[in-house]
Parts: C-alpha cells; structure tokens; sequence
C-alpha cells in the first residue's frame, strides 16, 4: 500500500497528514508514505524528520492587494502553474501511488488535480470551517471529501456527500488528568488562565494581556500563564516593568509554552487564536476560550472557526480590531470566576469534540485504496 500526502505552508496543513501518516504506519507497518510539498516551506523541515519520502514542487498562490511588487509574484506564480503541474505528474508517474491525499495549501492543487487526471484515487481534507480556495477548486473532482467542520459543506460544490472526520488531536493532550496537570505545575483549585498567540506571537494580543495582567496580579486570585511568542518575549517584559508590575509567583509570562499538554489540562479558560488545530484541541479538552481570531489569513477563515465555538456556546470572540486590554479584562472577569458559566462553556466543547479523527481519516483512506 502507498499512501501520497500533499500539502504544505503552515502547520495546520502539514500536522494532519503527518498524524494520519503515523496512524496508517502503525496499523500497516508495511505501508509506504510519501509526501509531496515545497522546498522552502515548514513541511521541508518537518516531514523529512519523521522519516518519509519527500519530493517537492514550486507553487505559490496569487497575491490579492495591487502593487509593483506583487504583479511581479503574480507573474511568477503564473508560470509555477504550468511548471508544478509538469513536476506533480512527472512525480505521480515514477510514485505510482494508490491513493492521494491533500490537506491543504496551493502545493496540494497540481498534485490531487494531476492525480485525478491520472485515475488514481483522491481525496482532501479540509481542517478549517471556512474552506480554502484549493479546497473549493478540488472538491467536485476528488473522489472523497473530509471535513472537520460540518459547516464547510455550505461553501462547497460537491458530487456525493462528505465525510465529517475532525481533526487530528496530540495523544499527549488527551493523557492527563486537570488534577494530574496541576500537580505538576504547583497549582491548587484556584481559577488557571492559559494564553498564547502563536510560535511567533501576536503583538495586539500581547499587548491587550500586559492590561490584564496588570489588572490580576497580586490579587492571588487566579494563576495564570502566558505565552509570548519569540517576537514579544522581550518587549512584553519590558513594559510590564515601565508599567510597574512586578509579577507575582502565580503569573508566569514565558516565550514558548513547551508543555501545553500539561498547561492545556490544568487551564480553566484558555486565550487564543482560532486556528483549526487549536479549536479541535480545545474541544477535545473541553475547554472554555476566548478566541481572537487572526485577520492576516487567508479569507478570514479564523473568524469562521472562531464562531462554530461561539454558536455552540463554548467560547467568546473579540475581533481584533475590537482588542483593548479594557474588552478583554471584562470579557475575563465576566467568565473566569463564575463556575456555573465555566461549566457550561467546557460541555459544549466537549460537545463538539471528535476524538477519532484518525481513525475516521484511515477508514476514508482505506476506502479507496480498496476500490483503487
């Protein structure tokens, strides 16, 4: 059996496939897995360190605002269509897989189109609840569709019905208890906060947090721990000490939170971006958010995320350009120490939580490899 990935640009494309990728390999040890993405993207670093065949193609997407600078990669993107269209078929022809799985970003449009020209069985898997344009492109072609979202389906031209999958969640957040994780970390029952904005960071959501820090510490009433990100570590530090605040043992602002498994666990209100791997974690914790989404994405698709958990009542949103420490101190202390609000919040995450993606991405996979 030889299962083909495609897909690339950010982590929330790459992870899933190589969560399924892993799955497959453990029921069918035997089973080869290739992966085809771009030579300068995060999938150039992450797939090889597991270990699987990586083959690359050059593709870039169009770039929307007008400028000198983007008709130029325009161009350029212009050409890469016909010349990765020629790399994914010449790739596709030596691989010879039976199936071609794409999980998003522009890397996986040539590759699943090239495959459907071919006759080998296709199919995608769309992580967000507002679809990407690769997705919209490939859907009515491609043999099997997997959503983690139901509320995508509205937004797709489709020739049968799709498979509603989720999205991979980390064993590791689902193997410790709230009791075990507040252990390990010193905490007692009191109210935990967890927020973070990304590898990188976010400056207004850094910048929102200093105001409420500010607004908590000292008081002991709540613990709380923060993740800056690379960019904000430093900045963020400095004027929380030009505003005076000297933190308290119960506040711990970090540059990285390496141990989310345990922080995630031990959290009684989580602070974040809505990205689709986030959301799914989330819900598989059961936790209660506040999520601000990202405006730099593409189509807005954070925003989208961001409101399947506000509908169903597991989470709060603030767009960003509504992000002031003022908002976000009363959107927390509306939520943070009232226990019947909390509850309910977490239940309708749990609610929405799928914890048998793989599983469920396998049986869709394995499907057409039987039919291949």
């Amino acid at each position: 059996m030889h299962i083909l990935f495609a897909g690339g640009g950010t982590a929330g494309h790459i992870n899933p496939a190589l969560a399924v990728a892993g799955y497959i390999k453990e029921k069918h040890p035997d089973a080869v897995i290739s992966y085809i993405g771009t030579p300068d993207k995060l999938e150039a670093v992450l797939v090889p360190e597991k270990g699987y065949d990586f083959r690359t193609i050059e593709v870039s997407g169009f770039q929307r605002k007008i400028s000198k600078e983007n008709l130029k990669k325009n161009v350029s993107a212009f050409k890469k269509m016909f010349t990765s269209s020629f790399e994914a078929k010449k790739i596709l022809k030596e691989l010879k897989p039976d199936v071609v799985v794409g999980t998003g970003g522009y890397v996986s449009g040539p590759v699943l189109r090239d495959a459907v020209k071919l006759g080998i069985k296709t199919a995608i898997h769309e992580q967000n609840a507002f679809p990407g344009v690769t997705t919209k492109m490939l859907a009515k072609n491609v043999d099997e569709v997997m959503l983690a979202m139901p509320q995508a389906k509205s937004y797709l031209k489709l020739k049968k019905e799709p498979t509603v999958t989720g999205n991979p969640v980390r064993s590791e957040l689902l193997n410790i208890t709230k009791q075990q994780a507040r252990k390990k970390l010193g905490f007692d029952n009191r109210p935990m906060i967890l927020s973070f904005g990304g590898s990188l960071g976010a400056r207004h959501i850094n910048e929102a947090l200093e105001g409420l820090i500010k607004w908590h510490n000292g008081t002991d009433k709540f613990y709380h721990i923060h993740g800056t990100g690379k960019v904000g570590f430093n900045a963020m530090n400095e004027h929380l000490d030009e505003k005076g605040v000297k933190l308290s043992k119960n506040v711990k602002v970090r540059e990285y939170i390496d141990d989310m498994d345990i922080c995630m666990a031990a959290a009684d209100l989580v602070i974040c971006r809505a990205g689709a791997i986030t959301l799914s974690e989330l819900c598989a914790c059961g936790k209660p958010a506040i999520l601000i989404p990202s405006p730099y994405v593409a189509e807005n698709h954070q925003y989208h995320n961001a409101m399947t958990l506000k509908n169903c009542g597991a989470a709060e949103v603030i767009e960003e350009k509504d992000l002031t420490e003022e908002k976000l101190i009363e959107v927390v202390s509306g939520i943070i120490e009232n226990k019947p609000k909390l509850e309910k919040m977490s239940n309708a995450a749990y609610k929405n939580a799928i914890l048998d993606a793989n599983e469920r991405i396998y049986e869709v996979i394995m499907k057409l490899y039987t039919n291949a």
